[in-house]
């Protein structure tokens, strides 16, 4: 079969599209389950624009195309999209909608509506876009070789790890189902039905869940949506007899006999497929939140000894990696790849490993500016000469899951790499020590981490803190630290700690923790629970780049206590060579 070229892509699908009497065709990141990571079959936004992103849409009209992501990608964008075919724009300063108001007013626009949620149909209908859902997904009907779906085997998590029985969150949920006065939930998310039944599968990289769809009852039954033969007896036999398996083609029918009753779906995280179906359906529809994202991000004692068990094995792994990296950085060839694939052959070593939980992202120089770096053949820089490494790199193992960002210096760095890196580090130490109120929100506790930059007139265009399943996703909701963040923290939740500092086109600076909050006291004088955090997280920091001078007592005290805890975690893993290196790092 032939490849098309991109050129030849665009002009199938605008073909296609006078087919279906639209004059533009919207293409988001997002599959049908509206999850970060998609599956190859289901990446439609990169194979029409190339564009690698977690994040973005494209927008094809009959005579204009637009990629768009948000702040962390725009350099990204530049890179990898065809400047020829596709303009780029960022999302935060240009929104679609305005760009199709601007560029295609008066246009019928098509959509798939398995890929938009309700919200962002209305967002653009709202605006006065003309959307119209189209017969069949238009990327997919000129996809050559496009990959086949995932049917990956299921398997059971553990109750050492996971904490709770199956049938005991499925009664917890109906609890919930039926506060909010419905009959049922429809779960799309499948992070969340994975938490819910106690199962991990390999549908997606990186993700270890099933795709698929569920329905909770309010008496504490389910409906899954999946092919039985991925799911063997002894699995269904954890369940209690709580759970019905059914064929993925017939969720439209059994979503129908719902009509008259009362259903939550969660509008934010679903596809517009689901309401008009139950529209039809004459389903009353409560457009709530998924009720099970909130009892996912609260881990219980079991979830949380689990979380520990992998930091540690990961700490090895990690610190292994940053003494071999010492000993070869600048003397040794070394590109960035060279750096992903030995910190991963590190991690596959020390047992339980699975997959890492993201993309690695290891850019150095110019290439760590780039928030979400990840190398390529045409990209990959020699590490070499004197500047910074940034790594963010995760794992996933069996009980666990990790995510961590540690920048190195290779050579001599600057006074101004040495200054932007002890600013993060600040902001990054100002969480690791926050003691603070139950309410407190995830806005909050991000001011605390941007408070060094800003009193230098500096700044960075990404959250600083997202929540991470237990051997689930490592991005997964809880609150945010970030200027949008307006849940409060709950006792319980896993987070990233992770401020960094970007120079365009000369290095980057990012440094992340993985921290959980738990009780600390209470306030005398308002009675509240104070809540602190406890770092996970277990790997030195580069001495080399802090300038001490620049942190206050207390934080010198904070650094010289991780410092001390690493040590004292890691070395009875490590050799007597190791031990050595790792002292070193106590200051």
């Amino acid at each position: 079969m032939t490849i098309l070229s991109q050129a030849q892509k665009v002009s199938a699908l605008r073909n296609l599209m006078k087919e279906e009497g639209v004059q533009g065709f919207i293409i988001p990141r997002a599959d049908e389950y509206q999850g970060e990571y998609v599956p190859d079959c289901a990446n439609r936004l990169f194979y029409i624009s190339g564009f690698t992103g977690s994040a973005g849409t494209c927008v094809v009209t009959d005579d204009r195309s637009c990629v768009f992501s948000d702040g962390r990608y725009t350099i990204q964008l530049k890179q990898q999209v065809d400047g020829a075919l596709f303009d780029t724009q960022d999302s935060t300063k240009m929104p679609v909608s305005q760009w199709l108001l601007e560029n295609a007013n008066g246009k019928v626009v098509g959509y798939d509506s398995k890929l938009l949620t309700p919200r962002e149909v209305k967002l653009f209908s709202d605006k006065g876009v003309l959307l119209r859902p189209v017969s069949r997904n238009l990327i997919d009907a000129i996809w050559e070789s496009r990959p086949s779906a995932p049917s990956s085997a299921v398997e059971l998590f553990p109750m050492d790890y996971a904490g709770v029985s199956a049938p005991d969150k499925m009664d917890k949920i109906a609890v919930a189902i039926k506060e909010k006065g419905a009959s049922a939930a429809v779960i799309t998310l499948p992070d969340s039905i994975a938490w819910m039944l106690n199962i991990r599968s390999n549908d997606i990289p990186h993700i270890p869940v099933a795709l698929s769809y569920a329905i909770a009852h309010d008496n504490g039954m389910v409906d899954w949506f999946i092919e039985d033969a991925r799911v063997s007896g002894e699995i269904q036999k954890s369940f209690g007899n709580r759970v019905s398996i059914h064929l993925p083609e017939s969720l439209e029918k059994i979503l129908a006999g719902f009509s008259g009753k009362n259903v939550l779906i969660d509008g934010r995280r679903t596809s517009q497929w689901f309401f008009d179906v139950m529209g039809r359906g004459g389903v009353n529809v409560i457009d709530d939140k998924d009720p099970i994202i909130a009892m996912k991000a609260i881990k219980n004692k079991a979830e949380q000894n689990a979380m520990r068990a992998a930091h540690v094995r990961d700490g090895v792994a990690v610190t292994k990696f940053l003494i071999w990296f010492d000993a070869n950085a600048g003397k040794t060839p070394l590109t960035e790849r060279d750096v992903e694939e030995k910190l991963e052959e590190f991690r596959r070593a020390g047992g339980g490993y699975k997959d890492s939980s993201f993309d690695t992202i290891a850019g150095f120089g110019s290439n760590g500016a780039i928030v979400h770096y990840r190398a390529t053949p045409k990209t990959n820089k020699t590490i070499e000469g004197s500047n910074l490494l940034l790594l963010d790199s995760g794992a996933q193992y069996g009980d666990g899951t990790t995510d961590i960002t540690r920048t190195m210096a290779v050579g001599a760095p600057s006074d101004d790499m040495r200054k932007h890196y002890t600013l993060v580090l600040k902001g990054h130490i100002a969480i690791s020590m926050a003691k603070f109120p139950y309410g407190t929100t995830g806005a909050q506790i991000d001011a605390m981490a941007r408070a060094p930059l800003w009193q230098h007139d500096l700044d960075y265009a990404h959250g600083t803190g997202h929540g991470v399943g237990c051997y689930l996703s490592v991005h997964e909701e809880a609150t945010s630290f970030s200027p949008r963040g307006v849940e409060p923290v709950e006792m319980g939740m896993i987070i990233s700690n992770e401020p960094g500092y970007y120079r365009e086109g000369m290095y980057g600076i990012r440094i992340e923790n993985l921290v959980l909050a738990h009780e600390n006291g209470i306030c005398a004088d308002t009675g509240k629970t104070m809540l602190t955090f406890e770092t996970l997280t277990l790997a030195p920091y580069d001495k080399n780049l802090i300038v001490w001078e620049m942190l206050s007592a207390q934080e010198q005290a904070w650094v010289n206590a991780y410092h001390v805890r690493v040590f004292e975690t890691l070395s009875p893993f490590l050799d007597g060579d190791e031990k050595a290196w790792l002292k070193k790092s106590l200051f």
